[in-house]
């Protein structure tokens, strides 16, 4: 199937798998991770009426965004974001859901001030598996990152992530998010977020109905949008 038509069926399932939990498919943001994809596939994506991107990588993100406008969709960042990259982090995303730790928080928060940049959304990556790989915060560590971001004053603390390990079967994630869903009612008891909820981003190609069933609000869907990754340039 087209990039089109494939958005449209993964709306569909989005939709069918919050109806089965009960909840209204509204309440579900879908990012199209377009990392690795062409100029041309995220065209086709914004014709079929995807406004939300998500890219991994800042340099490549810079490169797409300026092809095709700042203003063109919704860009969040959902890769690993390294402190030399977070100045141009800010000056291109919405949301960057991967903030894993006070040191980079810190830095985020000084450049949008330097940037005069009024707020910038972000959520803090927890690590639940501990996989040497991947990054986040550990879990015992995330009360020290909540109470730094309650004392910023432009960034904007509005939810949590998490990457499973990958298993054959979706169902394996749901432990991951079962957990982090505990966490985000914990601190949004709290106070602990600017949005009420406090978002959960949560749930890939493979697992994202799972997610959904367990509260995802955000979901990450790349492959079953776009297909097998095929980027060489941008263009």
């Amino acid at each position: 199937m087209s990039v089109a038509e494939n958005y449209q069926h993964v709306l569909a399932r989005v939709a069918a798998a919050a109806n089965r939990a009960g909840r209204s498919p509204d309440e579900i943001k879908l990012v199209a991770v377009s990392k690795a994809q062409p100029d041309s596939a995220i065209r086709e994506a914004v014709n079929a009426g995807c406004r939300v991107f998500g890219e991994n990588k800042v340099q490549e993100a810079e490169d797409k965004i300026t092809e095709l406008g700042r203003r063109s969709a919704e860009w969040h960042l959902i890769g690993h974001l390294q402190s030399n990259k977070a100045r141009k982090a800010v000056q291109l995303f919405d949301v960057i859901h991967s903030v894993d730790s006070v040191e980079l928080a810190r830095r985020l928060e000084r450049i949008c001030f330097e940037e005069g940049r009024e707020g910038l959304s972000v959520f803090v990556h927890v690590d639940l598996a501990g996989e040497e790989t991947k990054s986040g915060i550990a879990e015992n560590k995330l009360q020290t990152m909540v109470e730094f971001l309650r004392g910023c004053e432009r960034l904007r603390f509005d939810g949590l992530m998490v990457l499973p390990p990958f298993f054959d079967q979706a169902e394996a994630t749901r432990p991951y998010f079962v957990r982090l869903r505990e966490i985000r009612d914990r601190l949004a008891a709290d106070g602990a977020f600017k949005t009420e909820r406090g978002e959960l981003s949560m749930g890939m190609s493979h697992d994202f109905e799972v997610a959904i069933d367990e509260g995802a609000t955000v979901v990450r869907v790349g492959t079953a949008i776009f297909g097998e990754r095929r980027y060489n340039k941008v263009g």
